[in-house]
């Protein structure tokens, strides 16, 4: 009946409207005539054979455009999650990830899944956890959460943090690094409100020192290329700066015996069945990483 209503809306005739909804134009007026004895108000002015909408008329498609523009917008979805076995996936993950592990994962994944509709949203965990719990993506990988409530999470890996800095900066001499070298060296860390930077944070705490310096940038690879400059130094995992490692533009080392690691998870909300499509995707995940350079014992040759 609403529908009847736009289609007589726009076109101001009974006749038109009738044909374009495939009805009779008699069928189209005992609608209205429902419509408006349901409202107990008038929504068009007759005018010959013409129907004009009046104020109210007016108002109130205004009004019900929006939800209807909604229903069918729902209804093309479920045409094309039934078409083919199209499904869609919509996927957070932090930057990093996004960089260098999910375009091996994406291109693996579609060889299997090659109508899979697939959406990919960038952020920091708590920014994922946020979207997981607002229904905007389905699955999360980042850093496992400290409040991990209300999501299930399925390891991907662990890696392990690391001094980086340039060939020609003295710790590439691989001498014992004292409390007094370190308080005095300038830091460029990943932004304060990450995990990785709050782990970073309580390291240094538990050896007692606080760095003189530290500077704060929320792109890897604005990091790297600082460090590069030999304008100090940061922490990383290993497979962030496998390039650099390989070309020689930058060093690793332990920060120590006892060095940070973080796990790396896919998250999804508690009690939700994952479909074929995400299950090969944390598959995929947990293969990548098993290529990559995670900690020391994937580096020779340094020493603590």
């Amino acid at each position: 009946m609403l529908r009847i209503f736009c289609a007589v809306a726009e076109n101001g005739s009974l006749v038109t409207a009738a044909a374009k909804l495939h009805l009779t134009p008699s069928a189209l007026s005992h609608a209205l005539k429902d419509l408006e004895a349901q409202l107990a108000c008038r929504l068009f002015d007759r005018t010959g054979k013409k129907l004009l909408l009046n104020q109210a008329g007016e108002q109130f498609l205004s009004d019900i455009r929006p939800p209807l523009a909604a229903l069918d917008d729902a209804a093309e979805s479920l045409k094309r999650l039934g078409k083919w076995g199209q499904t869609r996936m919509r996927v957070g993950a932090a930057a990093s990830i996004c960089q260098y592990i999910l375009p091996t994962v994406i291109r693996e994944l579609k060889k299997s899944h090659d109508r899979l509709e697939l959406q990919i949203e960038s952020g920091d965990t708590p920014e994922l956890v946020g979207l997981l719990r607002a229904g905007k993506v389905d699955l999360g990988i980042g850093l496992a959460p400290e409040n991990q409530s209300g999501l299930d999470s399925r390891v991907i890996f662990r890696d392990e943090l690391m001094f980086v800095f340039a060939p020609s900066h003295p710790w590439a001499n691989a001498k014992t690094i004292s409390r007094e070298e370190l308080s005095q060296q300038p830091l460029i860390l990943y932004q304060r409100a990450s995990v990785t930077a709050r782990i970073v944070s309580d390291y240094f705490k538990q050896l007692g020192v606080a760095p003189s310096t530290i500077m704060e940038i929320g792109n890897i690879e604005a990091i790297k290329e600082l460090v590069k400059l030999n304008l100090g130094v940061s922490v990383l995992a290993p497979w962030s700066a496998d390039r650099e490692l390989t070309r020689g533009t930058l060093k690793l080392r332990p920060l120590g015996s006892k060095a940070p690691t973080r796990l790396w998870v896919v998250m999804a909300l508690a009690g939700r069945r994952l479909s074929l499509a995400e299950e090969m995707f944390c598959k995929l995940c947990r293969q990548q990483a098993t290529g990559m350079r995670l900690d020391r014992r994937d580096l020779a040759g340094l020493k603590s």
